[in-house]
């Protein structure tokens, strides 16, 4: 227990009381917890704090970093996460793409079809990539090609085919 012996925290645990019960986000009550455990008479190892708010041994040693060199006014803030940017294809062109997927005659064979359908119908040039995360997981459509057809195959033969297949029960 050396390690929790050495952080000093200068709040009381009065007033880490009252800043965690008034504090409305669940990571700046978390880091407040932390404090307020450290801060007492019995105060439990790093681990088992870590364990106790489902957190990494090693983020709750990162933020008691921070508070060392920084304060507690440094932990409390709380950086915004990055993503979220524009978005390289607008949704008004999704929609779009997603009713041309929904025709059954005008599929497409590959993404790389869907770039150049989407570059030379509605004028917006985007990387392969972001083609495919768009068609494939948002839009949750699969590109597939039907499998040929031998040209000699006679069409009017394989429909009777089908016909007969659909009546015929199987045992």
């Amino acid at each position: 227990m050396a390690g929790v012996s050495a952080i000093v925290i200068k709040e009381s645990l009065e007033e880490l009381g009252t800043r965690l019960r008034t504090v409305e986000q669940p990571i700046v009550k978390e880091r407040l917890q932390v404090l307020y455990w450290l801060k007492r008479a019995q105060a439990p190892s790093i681990s088992q704090i870590a364990v106790a708010i489902g957190r990494h041994r090693g983020t709750v040693q990162k933020w008691l970093a921070l508070y060392r060199a920084q304060g507690l006014e440094a932990l409390l803030v709380v950086k915004p996460t990055p993503g979220g940017g524009n978005r390289m294809i607008p949704m008004w062109a999704e929609v779009a793409l997603a009713k041309r997927l929904q025709e059954p005659d005008n599929g497409f064979d590959s993404y790389g079809e869907v770039q150049q359908w989407l570059l030379e119908s509605l004028g917006i040039e985007a990387q392969y990539h972001a083609v495919y995360q768009m068609t494939r997981y948002r839009l949750k459509a699969k590109l597939k090609v039907a499998r040929p057809q031998h040209l000699k195959q006679n069409r009017a033969q394989r429909e009777a085919f089908k016909q007969t297949l659909q009546t015929t029960s199987i045992c």
